[in-house]
């Protein structure tokens, strides 16, 4: 059996999964969620015309002549505080006390800054003066925030699958909304498996190991976006792994790393095939060359192998992009750029995904690994901030070939 090409097996992957469902939630706990619909301006913003300084509001024609030597004194008719509603329409030789974002009054149309004046007292609850000396000349317009020059109403301000940010969320109250439609967090089953597996807190003890992918793929998982349903640490019998498996009933994706490969103890493949459906189980790719892709139950499943990088690059080349699906969002891998390799470097032909640092020197930017790329080296992933994507067939390449590189912080 000819190993599939990673590009085949992510579109036969993500051809399996459909946009969630839309749900509404309320704004203060939507940051991070992703938008199922696009938004448009429900006003005008600004909502009306407003001072952009503390001074005074007042008719431009009034003071063209206005100078350090030749000030021109107004009388103050009104006194606006943010929050409050003109009393009075501004006359010819008249001016307001305005305060940062108060609507501006009616015959007003420009705000000269009160540095521009002689009224120095600045202190809360200082009276309103009778009259006010202007200093400088103010144009037409000086000042003010328009109506709607912002945004005007109807206009589209956030579109559907964006994940939603601090300033998209500033931007949502600016414009009232309370409620937020959103796409459902996709339920992710995450289900380890192997005998040699312990918990973290638990004392080693001969032949075994951490379970390192729990974490790290919840980790990823969350970042994602994802509800997660733990199906904990299947031990190496078909009867272990059926149990787990049947505890993702609601889950919209069944996620495993190991037991998916060739080892004689390996049964979650054989589970799938015999409970579900295979599609395919081994990709030209490395490190994951044995990654799994069925169903069980009609439930998704996505099987990355064990060993720890392979299960965190499997999780960026193929699982993301399947979150990125179900939340209505872009698939396409964000964050790549070509760069210069610092030193050669040898592959096997596989399309890989090389552990790198990549850094800018004299206005280029070169790459260079972070040492042994065995797949059961995490730490040479904890220095890296790219991978280094070598096209399959490609076995050797020069130091100085371009390549391009996936930043990890994407």
């Amino acid at each position: 059996m000819s190993l599939l090409s990673v590009s085949d097996a992510l579109k036969r992957i993500l051809a399996s999964f459909q946009i969630l469902e839309k749900t509404t939630i309320f704004l203060d706990k939507s940051v991070g969620r992703v938008l199922a619909e696009d938004i448009l301006a429900g006003t005008d913003l600004p909502l009306f015309d407003n001072s952009s300084m503390d001074g005074f509001a007042l008719c431009a024609a009034d003071v063209t002549q206005a100078g350090s030597s030749t000030p021109i004194s107004l009388e103050v008719v009104d006194d606006i505080p943010a929050g409050k509603m003109p009393t009075k329409k501004i006359q010819p030789g008249q001016a307001a006390r305005i305060m940062t974002g108060a609507p501006l009054p009616p015959g007003a149309d420009a705000v000269v800054p009160v540095e521009e004046t002689d009224f120095n007292q600045r202190a809360p609850g200082t009276p309103l003066p009778e009259k006010v000396a202007i200093f400088k000349a103010a144009k037409l317009g000086a000042n003010i925030r328009k109506r709607g020059s912002d945004i005007r109403r109807g206009e589209s301000i956030l579109p559907h699958g964006q994940r939603l940010r601090a300033q998209d969320l500033g931007m949502l109250a600016m414009l009232g909304v309370a409620q937020v439609p959103v796409t459902r967090k996709p339920r992710v089953a995450l289900l380890s498996s192997g005998d040699e597996l312990l918990s973290v807190d638990e004392p080693l003890s001969d032949g075994k190991i951490y379970d390192v992918n729990s974490y790290t793929l919840r980790a990823m998982l969350n970042a994602a976006g994802c509800e997660i349903i733990p199906l904990g640490v299947a031990a190496d019998t078909p009867e272990s792994v059926r149990a787990a498996l049947e505890k993702a009933k609601d889950a919209d994706l069944i996620l495993s790393s190991a037991g998916v490969s060739m080892g004689s103890f390996d049964y979650i493949r054989a589970v799938i095939e015999k409970d579900g459906a295979l599609s395919f189980w081994r990709i030209n790719m490395r490190p994951g060359k044995p990654l799994t892709f069925g169903a069980y139950k009609n439930i998704p499943f996505i099987g990355l192998a064990g060993n720890p990088v392979s299960a965190f690059v499997g999780f960026m080349v193929f699982v993301r992009p399947v979150v990125k699906k179900m939340l209505g969002r872009r698939t396409q891998a964000q964050g790549h750029m070509r760069v210069r390799l610092a030193e050669p470097l040898q592959s096997d032909g596989r399309e890989s995904y090389l552990r790198a640092i990549i850094h800018r020197e004299n206005g280029q930017l070169n790459a260079q690994l972070t040492g042994h790329q065995g797949s059961g080296n995490l730490f040479s992933m904890v220095q890296a901030n790219a991978l280094l994507i070598i096209p399959a067939g490609v076995k050797s390449l020069n130091k100085g070939a371009e390549v391009e590189a996936w930043l990890l912080n994407s």
